[in-house]
């Protein structure tokens, strides 16, 4: 097997210089996003683009020919994919996030998924819903995971495990890096909207994971990884902070391409059983769209202040305290909820037209709305654990903070 000091460091380019390589794809991405949704797939000639564009390069490595680059350069990547499908960003951001994951495993772990597939995809599921028996040398590990998106197009898994003792015993909490030739599937994603995005549940009957490729949960939340390479910014990130705060980034795509859409059609498209034959000559309008974009640039403000938190904090080495972990979540579903806002005023604004089957608003809306529905960027939950965190209360609803 190649190790990691076979491997050649790589160029890293911009961040500008990734996103304008996904903007150039985007008049592809978006042909391609009703047939992602008949498929329940992204299509491969997508997944292959942003492949090649470096666009699943972001959180991994540069040991493996990674970027390596920050959780702002995350957000924005997403960002610019969703602005052309919603799907397709969510697939790049879920394996990014979990290329990420990987990365705070021991080196051992990440030889094994990138030293002789620099290209390898990884998906993953937080929760333990599985059974894990201590063995000599690791665990045996059965178990389903639903909500694997990505899991199409990616070779190995991160999946959330219990960690026993030899009696049995569920003393601690873990992910398994499993791969994807271990594990069964099955497709179960059958939804209104993320159609793309390709969640579907992975299965594991008895599979052997090596000690190395256990990475315990709750010492991670505590910022304590079991990566080598200490000096990597990135891999010093917040754990539930960027976990969280990465789902926002197709959100805030999905909203600059909602505005983008209906601005373009308003000298245009008249407003029906009224006199105006554009509907930018109505106030009302003009007040819909400026109430639409300052959310949307609401949204932009504390995702940017989050992800900068995040960033600032891992370039110093120092591991942000619950006030400021709990805040980043809060910020997280303040996105959410502003930009879900904001398109449902725009599709309202633009009228029953949003939701023929070929206008690319409706399809927005939904993924925007599915999205937006994920446990751990839930707008009400986050601000009660911001809630609790800033009244130092003891009774916090969940430990991922």
């Amino acid at each position: 097997m190649t190790t990691v000091t076979d491997t050649p460091l790589t160029t890293v380019p911009s961040a500008d210089e990734i996103v304008g390589r996904v903007r150039d794809l985007q008049p592809m991405l978006a042909k391609n996003s009703a047939q992602g949704e008949a498929d329940r797939r992204v299509v491969e000639e997508s997944i292959t683009a942003l492949t090649d564009a470096g666009a699943f390069k972001i959180a991994q490595p540069r040991r493996y020919g990674g970027y390596e680059t920050s959780m702002r350069t995350m957000l924005d990547v997403s960002a610019a994919v969703g602005e052309a499908d919603g799907g397709t960003a969510w697939v790049v951001t879920l394996c990014n996030v979990c290329a990420w994951l990987t990365g705070l495993f021991p080196e051992q772990a990440q030889d094994d998924v990138w030293a002789d597939t620099p290209d390898a995809k990884v998906s993953g599921v937080l929760s333990p819903t599985s059974e894990a028996v201590k063995v000599e040398g690791g665990f045996k590990v059965t178990g389903r995971w639903y909500y694997n998106s990505g899991s199409w197009h990616a070779s190995w898994a991160v999946l959330g495990i219990p960690i026993t003792n030899a009696d049995g015993e569920v003393i601690d909490q873990g992910l398994a890096l499993i791969p994807r030739t271990d594990l069964g599937f099955e497709e179960t994603w059958f939804v209104a909207g993320m159609k793309s995005s390709g969640s579907n549940c992975l299965i594991a009957t008895d599979v052997f994971v090596p000690e190395h490729r256990i990475m315990p949960v709750p010492a991670a939340i505590g910022g304590d990884y079991a990566t080598e390479h200490t000096d990597e910014i990135l891999y010093r990130s917040a754990f539930v902070p960027l976990l969280s705060l990465v789902l926002a980034g197709p959100q805030l795509g999905l909203g600059r391409k909602a505005l983008e859409l209906v601005t373009a059609k308003a000298d245009t498209k008249a407003i029906s059983y009224t006199f105006y034959t554009a509907q930018s000559d109505s106030v009302a309008f003009q007040l819909q769209i400026a109430e639409a974009a300052m959310l949307i640039d609401t949204a932009h403000l504390h995702a940017y202040r989050a992800a900068d938190d995040i960033d600032a904090a891992a370039a110093r080495g120092v591991y942000p305290d619950v006030i400021a972990r709990s805040r980043v979540r809060a910020d997280t579903g303040w996105v959410l909820d502003h930009i879900t806002k904001a398109i449902n005023i725009l599709v309202s604004a633009h009228g029953a037209g949003s939701f023929g089957e070929n206008n690319p608003l409706q399809r927005i809306w939904r993924d925007s709305n599915v999205a937006a529905r994920h446990a751990v960027t839930l707008p009400a939950v986050n601000y009660e654990v911001y809630g609790k965190a800033l009244l130092g209360r003891d009774d916090q609803i969940t430990p991922l903070i």
